[in-house]
């Protein structure tokens, strides 16, 4: 990949990430409701993209490949009073666990490996307690298909970007986990949706 395309994909994946979720936001707003989205869900999302976050600082790589994950974990914590909405407060019981995590994940190199290697599985969890979520109701609630569609898009992005820069296979795979995992979430909100449209 020419270095120009490798900054245009950095950049579209940074630009769709700014807003990434913002439509989720703008749906719980208008509805007033958080009908759809699953608290386990965010929480689990938030604790992969901290895990995430943390092995891509402690082993140097370059910041064009990992400048989107502050900028969605905002996103996430900025969502959190929409959501409590539905679920009432749980702000600072999970800031002290992310904060004390963000220290004790970096003690010894071998902590920062394995909770890399369980960051896939956090996060996979976090699609896969959504997607349970979505079966269970038969109802895509308030679920934004902008926003997993959004998130299709930085996966196949940060797959060719890690291809290209880090060549990281811990990186590698949990991207291509993500992906397949957000197409099906999105195709599922999209079914639910299509469901209550037609009946």
């Amino acid at each position: 990949m020419a270095p120009g395309l490798l900054d245009l994909v950095h950049l579209t994946t940074w630009a769709v990430c700014a807003v990434i979720k913002l439509p989720q936001l703008v749906a719980v707003l208008r509805a007033g409701s958080a009908w759809g989205l699953s608290l386990s869900s965010l929480l689990l999302e938030l604790a992969g993209y901290l895990v995430f976050l943390r092995y891509q600082i402690y082993y140097g790589y370059p910041l064009e490949t990992y400048l989107e994950y502050p900028i969605i974990i905002a996103q996430g914590n900025f969502c959190k009073p929409c959501l409590e909405m539905k679920w009432g407060s749980f702000s600072a019981p999970s800031l002290c666990i992310y904060w004390g995590s963000w220290y004790m994940l970096t003690l010894q190199k071998w902590i920062i490996d394995l909770a890399m290697n369980m960051c896939t599985f956090i996060s996979a969890a976090s699609k896969v307690v959504q997607l349970q979520h979505l079966w269970q109701t038969k109802d895509s609630g308030q679920a934004s298909a902008l926003t997993w569609g959004m998130s299709v898009y930085t996966c196949a992005a940060r797959i060719l970007t890690t291809v290209m820069t880090t060549n990281d296979l811990a990186v590698l795979i949990r991207f291509i986990i993500m992906l397949i995992l957000n197409i099906w979430v999105t195709a599922t909100v999209l079914h639910y949706r299509k469901t209550i449209k037609t009946d």
